[in-house]
């Protein structure tokens, strides 16, 4: 029995001595403000508790020494040959090794869970609209300088104070034109019914075949409020750009097509623009929306 407890405190002393015991314990920082968590308190709580707890076993460790006697060459030599192998206290190595264990799945849950919640903050406040700010209108229309089909200069203060409803195409288009302002003839005449005034305009896009006189005798097919706009090259380019219009010749030559947008505007009195109606709208729901926008805005 006396042997083997000689053999232990051997082991002991070993393990604590001078030379490697851990150094005394150090006050910890700490953790304060809105950032701390439960992991983070409880990861220096274990911190805390093992470097006490290497420090009193290391006081304790030389006391056990001092009171060896004379077990202490026996404890010596037993001791160089268990521990041959052994570098270090085995208590500052397994106290590390549970601070990893116990603590630093804490602290990667806690920088995670911060990490989302920083991510979520800059997606608010993108998505978010800020105070004072709204969306306001699409940027389309503007001031323009054309004739119309009678050879009179117009610009676009000549519709200040009237509702217009505007198309761009032109005088050879072979179908989708003639069925665009057939169908805007049609719903002028439904919106007249309801005891509301527009008037309806047609510009072209191929201002080197439509002349005055072309534009004349083509909108005159259609419905006799219709206005046709014509003008030079560069008024043409100008007005369509200031509409965001497309238009593009397909082929060269005198029989050439003209790719364009198949797009109607709805402008206020104001010549500010309010609503754009495309392709899919039938005469009924043309009409219906140009009245519902008109008496919305009255």
């Amino acid at each position: 029995m006396r042997a083997r407890a000689s053999h232990l405190r051997a082991l002991l002393s070993r393990a604590l001595a001078p030379g490697l015991a851990p150094s005394p314990a150090r006050a910890l920082p700490q953790i304060t403000g809105p950032g701390a968590s439960r992991f983070g308190a409880a990861f220096l709580g274990r911190a805390r508790f093992f470097s006490a707890d290497a420090s009193t076993a290391a006081q304790g460790g030389s006391a056990t020494g001092g009171d060896g006697g004379g077990d202490g060459q026996s404890g010596k030599s037993e001791q160089a040959d268990a521990g041959k192998s052994v570098r270090g206290g085995p208590v500052s190595w397994l106290s590390f090794l549970l601070l990893l264990v116990t603590g630093g799945g804490g602290i990667i849950v806690y920088y995670d869970k911060e990490k989302k919640c920083h991510i979520e903050e800059l997606k608010n406040r993108t998505s978010a609209a800020k105070p004072g700010q709204s969306v306001g209108t699409a940027a389309i229309g503007g001031p323009f300088k054309l004739l119309n089909h009678d050879g009179k200069p117009v610009t676009e203060k000549d519709f200040l104070g009237k509702w217009t409803l505007l198309y761009f195409g032109f005088t050879h288009c072979p179908d989708v034109c003639p069925d665009e302002l057939q169908k805007m003839a049609a719903a002028i005449d439904k919106i007249k019914k309801a005891k509301l005034d527009i008037v309806p305009v047609f510009i072209t896009v191929d201002p080197e075949r439509d002349t005055v006189e072309q534009v004349r005798d083509y909108v005159k097919e259609f419905h006799p409020d219709l206005v046709g706009l014509t003008g030079t090259t560069d008024e043409i380019r100008k007005v369509a750009r200031a509409y965001r219009v497309y238009y593009m010749k397909t082929e060269e030559g005198s029989d050439y097509l003209v790719d364009h947008s198949i797009v109607m505007y709805l402008m206020n009195t104001r010549m500010e623009f309010v609503k754009f109606y495309g392709k899919n709208y039938d005469t009924d729901s043309l009409a219906d929306g140009i009245i519902k926008e008109i008496k919305e805005h009255k």
